[in-house]
């Protein structure tokens, strides 16, 4: 007995351990000792008077007493102890009985009792009775719990020491009214103790995977999870169907396992539980590596999930080739998202696809981007039947075709079922390369998209007759914020018309990156700049040493993303756009890329960085091409000196930059508290090991 009125229990208790008040029996006990018999030796009889004597002592001590463990021989024998003692006793402290680990004999092994803490006011876990209760009826309703061997898992029982929520029973049984005597509301709680060792299983499993439990959102991308894995969280470990961790995740809505290889042949494992959590409205399984196979078993559990609204299969190649036909049919009305990027849909899917379009009433985004085989079969019927499917799906307000290998043809059944499209807010049919010279059958049919809000034809090859085709519609946009035609070197030519056949005033975003800019187109978007959030000359020699008559068209607080990568920019560029920085018209800005431009003098950036005026910056680029390098110990203290004035930056790009070990040390420690992901080359040192690793040969070669 310890001064905390606390026992601690052995397998074979010592005498030494016994209750001060229990007198007698002390002489056998200490000659037992003398003896020097090993615990596990002591005859029966004799343990069974010592715990006899130790139970008596419990039930008749007046004082409050906490009681840890208790061992005792079989479960026989403690209710003939019980029994002999007393009947009533008074409330205690706490008191603490365990549930055996494994099922074993009751009748005769060896067994130890689990179970939650009572308080001295008689509450039981965290939603109680208000009936006091002793603890001779704690451990009576313990021994008469009935439980299979299947409900006794080791993690349980790890859960019971290592939670941190008080209160907590590892099993959550209910006991028979018969036994227990406490009607209904012993049966709710044990469902709530059962819930709570449930909800402790699932922490202890994501915490393994180091995410954060939430009863809503289940996120495992990026966790490299195995077969293993996928068979704990479905259930099938331990062959029982109803240990799946699912079950204790009722309210659970998001599910992500994306960019996880290797579950690849393995889903079943988690979609034949899924019926446990019906209210499921995100499942992304993006890059898993999903098979024919787990594309049916997926199929089969969309049944499961009537409120599904988003599905996300991209990167998986599996589900092209004719899987998708196990999912044709089992689509429910609420779907609203459809993701399929690169999962290689030949033609004969998008005849498949077509008919799922048909049947979605309420799809509103169709994502089958990076699937180029769609249209370079020789069959290319099967897009048709996908386009003129589209004529069915009224809400749709958001179709991306990005690198679908789209033709003039394909253009021209895609611009039929348009017209029946009037939702449309977001059309993609970037990196098509072969739409070069049939635009025009395309932007006859976007007037009637009366709400398009983003058009994206970037690196389409457009001609300067697409252009001419696609200015011409433009004024019947009304709602167009988002125009990108960069990366088509034949944009330069026709800035002014395009910037005067916008809608200015509402215009967000029209980046002219690689579009071969000269003077007069340069000049005609300074008329768009005081209206646009997002500014990208990239890569357009042109704006070397005219930056400023982009910068004095800026207005105050809108820019939030100023791109100015490979312009050949100067020193006095960058002394320009320090005193647009201290006038406050970059306030809001958040990404600032300044890189290739090496021929930037270290005066300029020591004035940029002494300029201020840059709080919202969380991005910014110095980064120079791969075939120059430079020091940049002129300019860094300016750069540290300016980095407390930044707290929004979350990374730093100096790549191709020179630094010195002690700069290097400046610039970490400025940063070690902070969680900026800092893009730089390795010392010279670990460079040239570095280089000498890549080019060793192997001793295979």
């Amino acid at each position: 007995m310890e001064a905390n009125g606390t026992f601690h229990g052995l397998k074979t208790p010592p005498p030494s351990a016994l209750l001060t008040e229990e007198r007698r029996g002390g002489e056998e006990d200490a000659a037992l000792d003398r003896h020097n018999n090993p615990p596990q030796k002591l005859h029966t009889l004799q343990l069974r008077e010592r715990q006899r004597r130790l139970i008596h002592s419990l039930c008749s001590r007046a004082a409050p007493v906490k009681v840890e463990k208790v061992s005792v021989l079989s479960t026989t024998h403690l209710q003939e102890v019980l029994r002999c003692a007393p009947p009533a006793a008074p409330p205690m402290s706490k008191f603490s009985v365990y549930q055996p680990f494994t099922p074993t004999d009751q009748s005769e092994s060896q067994t130890e009792l689990y179970t939650t803490q009572v308080n001295s006011d008689g509450q039981r876990g965290r939603d109680g009775g208000n009936q006091r209760r002793s603890p001779l009826d704690v451990i009576m309703n313990q021994i008469r719990r009935k439980r299979t061997a299947s409900d006794r898992k080791p993690l349980g029982r790890l859960l019971s020491r290592t939670s941190d929520r008080t209160g907590i029973p590892e099993d959550g049984e209910a006991e028979g009214k018969e036994e227990r005597g406490h009607g209904s509301g012993c049966v709710a709680e044990a469902v709530e103790s059962e819930r709570d060792v449930g909800w402790g299983r699932v922490c202890v499993f994501l915490q393994r995977l180091g995410k954060k439990a939430d009863s809503r959102s289940l996120s495992l991308a990026h966790c490299d999870l195995t077969a293993t894995d996928l068979l704990e969280l479905g259930g099938c470990r331990y062959s029982d169907p109803d240990s799946t961790l699912l079950q204790f995740l009722p309210q659970l809505q998001e599910v992500d396992v994306s960019w996880n290889e290797l579950i690849g042949g393995c889903l079943k494992a988690l979609t034949s539980h899924l019926q446990h959590v019906g209210g499921i409205r995100v499942l992304r399984l993006c890059s898993c590596r999903l098979s024919a196979n787990d594309i049916a078993a997926l199929g089969e559990a969309l049944s499961c999930m009537p409120l599904l609204e988003i599905l996300d299969l991209s990167w998986n190649s599996g589900v092209g080739g004719g899987a998708l036909q196990s999912l044709l049919g089992n689509f429910h009305p609420p779907l609203r998202e459809l993701h399929l990027v690169a999962c290689q849909l030949t033609a004969a899917d998008a005849t498949l696809l077509g008919g799922v379009v048909s049947a979605l009433p309420t799809l509103c985004v169709l994502d089958v981007s990076c699937n180029p085989q769609l249209t370079q079969e020789a069959d290319v019927s099967g897009f048709t039947e996908l386009a003129s499917s589209l004529s069915h799906a009224a809400s749709v307000t958001t179709l991306r075709l990005h690198a679908c290998g789209l033709t003039p043809d394909s253009l021209e059944a895609l611009g039929g079922s348009l017209r029946c499209l009037p939702s449309v807010r977001e059309l993609d049919l970037s990196c098509n390369k072969s739409l070069a010279g049939g635009l025009n059958r395309l932007t006859a049919h976007l007037a009637h998209l009366t709400h398009l809000e983003s058009l994206d034809l970037h690196l389409c090859c457009l001609t300067r007759t697409d252009l001419e085709a696609l200015i011409q519609v433009l004024p019947s946009l009304t709602a167009l914020t988002d125009l990108n035609v960069s990366s088509n070197k034949e944009t330069g030519g026709v800035v002014h018309s395009m910037v005067s056949a916008l809608p200015l005033t509402q215009m967000r975003r029209l980046p002219l990156s690689s579009c071969s800019l000269n003077e007069e187109s340069f000049t005609a978007l300074a008329l768009a700049v005081p209206y646009l959030r997002f500014v990208d000359v990239s890569w357009c020699k042109v704006v070397g040493g005219r930056l400023a008559l982009l910068l004095d068209a800026l207005q105050p607080s809108v820019i939030l993303e100023l791109r100015l990568s490979s312009c050949e920019l100067t020193t006095d560029d960058l002394r320009h756009l320090a005193a647009v920085c201290r006038r406050g018209c970059l306030s809001s800005l958040r990404v600032l890329d300044l890189s290739y431009n090496g021929s930037v003098g270290d005066e300029g950036w020591s004035g940029l960085f002494a300029a201020g005026g840059l709080s919202s910056l969380a991005d910014v680029d110095l980064s120079l091409s791969p075939s120059t390098s430079a020091p940049c110990s002129a300019w860094l203290p300016p750069l540290l000196s300016a980095l407390p004035q930044l707290p929004a930056l979350t990374r730093l790009a100096v790549q191709r930059w020179t630094v010195g070990s002690q700069d290097r040390k400046k610039l970490s420690h400025c940063l070690r508290k902070r969680s900026v992901l800092l893009e730089w080359d390795p010392p010279q040192k670990d460079a040239a090991l570095l280089f000498k690793a890549t080019n060793q040969d192997s001793p295979e070669e």
